[in-house]
């Protein structure tokens, strides 16, 4: 009796695949909607992604309609609990439409993109794609400009790409992130608080270090 469900999904996962790849936009959102259900049971994450479903989920984040776009990152966001499928989510090249939807307020699909590229940047190639394709500037935007709860997923995607990594809190003072950082901090629940204060620390001690070396170097002969 298991094994005859695994297989029914698996055919399932396929056909909806199919419908993704070929199908009108309506029959596409309907189909993401499905896989979207297959995809809150974890032991089919890997399949799916296996089944080569998450390029037609980007095609249709990228082409869909606004609808079709929520359920096409729903979707990417529960398949990227497996660290393959991250990895298969960033080779798509689909960080790029992430970013540029990081800006488009109102829609909530700021919201979404976020936590998505929060979900990439637990790894290597996330955070190097998310740098690579302007995230900083588009993160440190959402925060000054954002909503609410943009606001704290656009920090708590900063503390992913910046946590273990001098390069990037680097990038992120010249992209302006501290006085909104700062701003921020004064306001929110205590979870964001704490999220914005683990990144505050990091930067501080970036910006310490930074004055040292300028303070070392202004007093070479």
């Amino acid at each position: 009796m298991q094994e005859h469900a695994v297989t029914t999904l698996l055919n399932l996962s396929l056909h909806e695949v199919y419908i993704l790849k070929i199908e009108t936009k309506t029959l596409k959102q309907k189909a993401a909607c499905a896989l979207l259900n297959l995809a809150l049971v974890e032991e089919n994450k890997s399949s799916i992604g296996a089944y080569r479903a998450i390029p037609p989920l980007v095609s249709l984040l990228i082409n869909g309609s606004t609808r079709g776009k929520k359920d096409a990152l729903t979707t990417l966001y529960k398949l990227c609990s497996v660290k393959q499928n991250k990895e298969r989510v960033v080779s798509t090249g689909v960080v790029k439409p992430l970013v540029v939807l990081v800006a488009e307020q109102g829609t909530g699909l700021a919201e979404k993109a976020m936590v998505v590229l929060s979900s990439l940047a637990a790894i290597q190639e996330g955070k190097f794609a998310i740098v690579e394709e302007g995230g900083l500037a588009a993160l440190v935007e959402a925060i000054e400009d954002g909503s609410v709860k943009g606001k704290e997923f656009a920090v708590l995607t900063l503390l992913q790409l910046c946590a273990d990594c001098v390069r990037n809190r680097g990038l992120l003072v010249r992209e302006g992130g501290i006085p909104p950082l700062v701003t921020l901090s004064q306001t929110g629940t205590a979870q964001a608080k704490h999220k914005r204060t683990g990144c505050l620390t990091l930067l501080g001690k970036l910006l310490l270090r930074m004055l040292s070396q300028c303070l070392w170097a202004s007093r070479v002969p």
